[in-house]
């Protein structure tokens, strides 16, 4: 499935040529991927200028890390910090998403040049649906519940539909979405697991295809099936992507850009090509 997403500025987002790579850049002093290694503008627009040089599509900008146990902030300070290296995301001229379930934040940065919103609470709070709605930007909605004791996959999708379901009744275009099972979030290893084998399943809700994004990097699945630390897992985390791939996604989201967009190059001549 072939698609363009418009975005702002004229410039648009092929989706289905070929698999988008999202390039993780956490401007925070206590993400669990690497401990506030770029909080500092200097540090993270190099990372940027790098991961970019590597072969992202897009660059995906957190502010508040969304790890297990992390402390929240509150918006005020998520924008102080954003603000302080958006105007530099934007001159690079590749799309940006920004990482917030805040729709005072999503608003802010949507007027400074973000492209996409990533939102981990999967458009759970209806505002937000507003704001995307209001500037006519894609979205990211992310699965973030723990499993009803059935079938994990049947819930993602029962919360897929419910999203598509809240974003038609407000009138917001439900082409622009684009669904995150949610790796990590609120589930067990297994259920991690049965997500990532099933991963073609969700692909069709309710009879229309979706556009899917999977978020395995170095997350903590990859820990309890092989033990290796959080810096040791890109390996393992490639391999994910491939596996994902397969299954039909459209978009990976990974830490070590140069690595898995070599991997995704290389799936993509194979599976998308005639």
């Amino acid at each position: 499935m072939k698609k363009f997403f418009k975005l702002r500025g004229r410039r648009k987002l092929e989706v289905g040529e070929k698999t988008l790579v999202m390039g993780v850049l956490n401007f925070t002093p206590d993400s669990f991927s690497d401990g506030g290694k770029y909080f500092n503008r200097d540090a993270a627009m190099a990372h940027a200028a790098q991961i970019i040089e590597y072969g992202a599509d897009i660059i995906d900008v957190g502010a508040e890390s969304t790890r297990p146990g992390a402390t929240p902030i509150s918006a005020d300070e998520e924008f102080d910090r954003l603000k302080k290296i958006l105007p530099a995301i934007k001159k690079f001229g590749v799309p940006f998403s920004v990482d917030t379930y805040k729709p005072e934040v999503a608003e802010q940065v949507l007027k400074r040049g973000a492209s996409i919103i990533n939102d981990v609470h999967g458009l759970e709070d209806l505002r937000m649906i507003d704001v995307a709605k209001k500037f006519n930007a894609p979205v990211i909605a992310m699965h973030n519940e723990k499993c009803s004791d059935g079938d994990i996959v049947d819930d993602v999708k029962k919360f897929f539909l419910r999203t598509l379901e809240n974003c038609a009744a407000r009138d917001f275009d439900t082409n622009k979405i684009i669904f995150d099972p949610g790796i990590g979030f609120g589930k067990t290893t297994d259920e991690d697991l049965t997500i990532l084998r099933r991963l073609d399943e969700l692909k069709n809700l309710g009879g229309k295809k979706i556009f899917l994004m999977v978020g395995v990097s170095r997350k903590s699945v990859i820990g309890h099936v092989t033990g290796l630390k959080l810096d040791q897992r890109d390996e393992a985390t490639g391999a994910l992507c491939v596996h994902a791939i397969n299954k039909g996604v459209d978009m990976v989201r990974v830490h070590n850009v140069k690595l898995v967009s070599r991997m995704c190059l290389m799936t993509d001549r194979l599976l998308r090509r005639a």
